[in-house]
């Protein structure tokens, strides 16, 4: 790399703003701010799967094996916030200490909120802030939901399901939703026993999986196996270079648009239904439902300004 093509230092104070504004954002600030996105940029890598597989000490292995190959990485975890308290424990920066330091890693751990996907409220906006701040590449972390969290095929280039050995009863009843939306499927806590059974398994299942051309990988890792871990990193590599060579560009961006504009629809929706009191659901089914409809039909207030000048 040439000294004209080296990037600035990463300004991490306006990185973080920038996220806390796209994070926070109502859905009427997202629609009153909203310009054209800024053109994908990074290479977006999902880690998911259930809780307890271990994808935070993995993606802690990964980023560092990552970073040999690229300039300015980032990894944006998602934590599951609580349906009655609205907390979260926002952990994954402690068991990535070990990297935080690194000038050339940017870590945000982020709330679920109101997603039920998986994701995070405008979880969107900020894959393009990151984009803006030019990130080689992104690994987002999920909370891990099951088979509801294939939706984030919407937004990512190459999506890594973790699994761990006493997965294998589970492999069977995985055939549909995400297990046929992931590109890689990792084995992790490989040192544990079962793990080769339950390699086996998904070989046999995936057999009749393949999408598009490409051949859904099973890799074995471990915290303890460094190379094991190169083994994923050439993985995502042979993905990312793969999926570089269909002309989908114009498909994706229809797709990645209807899905924010199916979430902001869904977080209209969410407060609606919880305003007022709830005695309102006592009216018959039909005039709620036209109701709620009509209530969804709100002009943005840019609107409601022109409205008035009218």
């Amino acid at each position: 790399m040439s000294d004209g093509d080296v990037k600035p230092p990463l300004d991490r104070r306006a990185l973080g703003r920038a996220l806390s504004r796209a994070a926070d954002a109502t859905v009427e600030e997202i629609l009153t701010r909203w310009t054209p996105a800024h053109p994908q940029t990074s290479r977006r890598i999902a880690i998911t799967g259930a809780p307890g597989t271990g994808k935070s000490t993995l993606i802690s292995s990964l980023a560092r094996a990552r970073l040999r190959m690229n300039e300015r990485l980032g990894v944006i975890a998602i934590d599951p916030t609580s349906p009655f308290t609205r907390g979260a424990i926002l952990g994954d920066r402690i068991r990535m200490d070990a990297l935080a330091d690194d000038p050339r890693l940017y870590i945000r751990s982020l709330a679920s909120r109101h997603a039920h996907d998986g994701l995070a409220d405008n979880v969107a906006d900020i894959l393009a802030v990151m984009d803006e701040f030019a990130f080689d590449e992104v690994l987002l972390e999920t909370v891990g939901v099951g088979q509801a969290d294939y939706t984030v095929r919407d937004l990512v280039d190459t999506i890594v399901l973790v699994l761990i050995p006493e997965s294998g009863d589970q492999i069977q009843a995985m055939k549909a939703g995400l297990m046929e939306a992931a590109d890689i499927y990792v084995v992790n806590k490989s040192d544990l026993p079962g793990a080769r059974k339950v390699v086996a398994e998904l070989r046999a299942v995936l057999r009749s999986v393949g999408r598009d051309g490409w051949a859904p990988q099973v890799v074995e890792t471990s915290a303890r196996d460094d190379r094991s871990i190169e083994a994923l990193a050439d993985g995502i590599d042979r993905h990312l270079a793969w999926r570089s060579t269909l002309a989908d560009d114009t498909t994706r961006r229809r797709t990645r648009t209807r899905y924010q504009l199916q979430s902001l629809i869904n977080r209209r929706l969410d407060e609606i239904l919880t305003a007022g009191p709830g005695e309102r659901f006592d009216r018959p089914l039909p005039e709620l439902f036209a109701d709620v409809v009509a209530r969804l039909d709100i002009p943005t207030p840019r609107a409601e300004r022109q409205q008035r000048r009218g």
